[in-house]
């Protein structure tokens, strides 16, 4: 059976330290407007009570991934082996279809080279038996990647308030949440 890989992001782990963000963009050499992974502040009241909670996100690995149907030249294919969604740039026109048409707005335009950019879960890292940089670089263990055909997703949600709906595109991103009155990270 394939794998079915995804993040699995513990915004209870998380303390919006961006290493996961500024690891990524170090690794791959981004130009200084994009982010492949993005840390963001919650509103305040996601768990019933005043907290500061963090998310750290990109791109979702979708069962049904929006840049991959909206890609007029096929720039974005998804492995069978194991479900990452692979944008290849050497095909990319720089339409910007794809950002367009992905509902979590996670392909980015590239303005030097003039082509679209997006996470790849560090799928060459993967290949050799490594984890992606965000994961290796996160100090809280927040963020991790599963096997969703061997862990069940109800360790987590599948979104966020605040993010699109999942019926979408089915996104392989996981979520666990802060529990309900847990206080931690006081603003």
């Amino acid at each position: 059976m394939a794998k079915k890989l995804g993040f699995l992001v513990n915004i209870e782990r998380c303390i919006g330290c961006h290493a996961c963000e500024i690891s990524c963009k170090s690794f791959y050499q981004l130009e200084p407007s994009m982010r492949r992974r993005t840390v963001r502040e919650l509103p305040e009241d996601l768990v019933g009570s005043p907290v500061r909670a963090f998310v750290s996100t990109a791109c979702n690995h979708c069962d049904e991934p929006a840049c991959k149907k909206a890609c007029p030249v096929g720039a974005y294919t998804k492995r069978d082996e194991d479900g990452i969604v692979v944008h290849n740039q050497d095909l990319c026109i720089g339409c910007q279809m794809c950002g367009k048409a992905c509902p979590y707005g996670v392909p980015q335009y590239n303005p030097v080279k003039k082509k679209m950019d997006k996470c790849s879960m560090c799928y060459d890292l993967l290949d050799v038996g490594e984890s992606p940089i965000c994961v290796s670089k996160c100090p809280m263990e927040a963020i991790e990647i599963v096997d969703y055909n061997e862990v069940q997703p109800s360790r987590g949600v599948s979104i966020v308030p605040t993010f699109a709906d999942p019926a979408i595109t089915h996104p392989t991103t996981q979520f666990i949440l802060p529990k309900p009155g847990k206080q931690f990270r006081r603003a």
